[in-house]
């Protein structure tokens, strides 16, 4: 049942906000914190489909883990910027989930930064590769067709 989400797929978006601690002495977002920009987004969007984390390992026993990052950092954000984070799902597989992220300064329609996440679907007790349970697929699947 793995699909090529394609550019079906509804895009979510998150503003996040760049305080002093995302930023390195010059002001400038430390490179690390677009992970945490990232993580944060994907999670919206997870929880946009209905599903929480803590309830999916603890009910249905997976977790989504990082599994490979492709970054790109393409323009600064700086303290006190808004940003937003755009998340488009790519390729759903049995066990794992491929997205498109951006950044983006809306203020002056800028790019900071750019990123293919490929998640794995592991089974929370053994850490191991896991199906996507159905119902979460199901969704998924869902919002791929049909966007919202």
């Amino acid at each position: 049942m793995p699909s090529d989400a394609g550019g079906t797929t509804h895009r979510h978006a998150l503003s996040v906000r760049v305080y002093y601690e995302d930023t390195d002495a010059g002001g400038v977002v430390y490179h690390a914190r677009y992970l945490h920009f990232l993580e944060r987004a994907r999670t919206e969007w997870l929880r946009a489909l209905g599903f929480e984390q803590d309830r999916m390992r603890t009910e249905q026993g997976v977790l989504f883990a990082v599994r490979r990052v492709d970054i790109a950092f393409l323009r600064p954000a700086r303290f006190n910027d808004l940003l937003i984070v755009e998340s488009r799902l790519t390729q759903c597989g049995r066990a794992s989930l491929d997205f498109h992220q951006r950044v983006l300064r809306p203020d002056d329609d800028t790019l900071t930064c750019q990123a293919g996440v490929n998640l794995a679907c592991l089974g929370a007790e053994r850490l191991r590769p896991a199906r996507i349970p159905v119902d979460i697929l199901s969704a998924i699947l869902s919002e791929t067709t049909h966007g919202r």
